[in-house]
């Protein structure tokens, strides 16, 4: 049993058993996922009757996605994996967007599209799915302009729901599949820099 946790847009956690989605709950809002997060997370083991023991691993969704928002999600997973000993399984967003999207009929070639804000996409191309189920990407993630060009396939254009994230996850520890790296996927550098020391005051 996996709690999921993604907050690559809004906030969205679910509690996903066997292939069974057994309680998701999803914010919209994308400058909330601090004050979000807790609550999703202690409403979503109320839905499903348990209790955090129950959990044996806690997956999270890598991005890509803005700095912040995943930092919020990565840190919570991490914490609340190490609070309860589970291990901390890192998806890239995209993938779960594309295998949900095989999962519900999808056949061929698929364009995931995120919103990256400043009028730019997220984007990542699939081929389809492999002789295990999971989704093939062959390329990106990559940010392009919102009114770029649409690529050869189907565009798909969503938000990842941490049901989808944990359902991928799920499968990809029964296969003994590679997870995504430790390091998020940003794509663009934070807006906040560093300062470069004290301003010289002159009169």
């Amino acid at each position: 049993m996996l709690l999921a946790i993604d907050t690559s847009a809004g906030t969205s956690v679910a509690v996903v058993d066997d292939g069974r989605v057994v309680s998701e709950r999803t914010t919209p809002d994308a400058r909330r996922h601090a004050e979000e997060i807790g609550a999703h997370i202690a409403g979503c083991l109320a839905e499903a009757g348990i209790d955090a023991g129950a959990l044996t691993a806690v997956a999270v969704g890598m991005g890509p996605g803005p700095f912040t928002g995943l930092r919020v999600g990565i840190a919570a997973a991490e914490a609340f994996a190490l609070g309860i000993g589970a291990p901390v399984l890192r998806v890239a967003g995209h993938d779960a967007i594309a295998a949900a999207h095989y999962a519900d009929g999808g056949a061929g070639a698929a364009v995931v599209l995120t919103d990256a804000r400043r009028r730019e996409m997220h984007r990542s191309r699939y081929r389809g799915l492999d002789a295990d189920g999971l989704p093939v990407r062959e390329e990106g993630p990559e940010i392009v302009p919102a009114d770029a060009p649409a690529p050869d396939g189907t565009v798909v254009d969503a938000a990842v729901s941490a049901a989808a994230l944990g359902l991928l996850a799920e499968r990809m520890q029964r296969l003994d599949a590679p997870f995504a790296d430790r390091v998020p996927l940003y794509l663009r550098s934070p807006d906040v820099t560093p300062s470069a020391g004290p301003k010289r005051v002159t009169a």
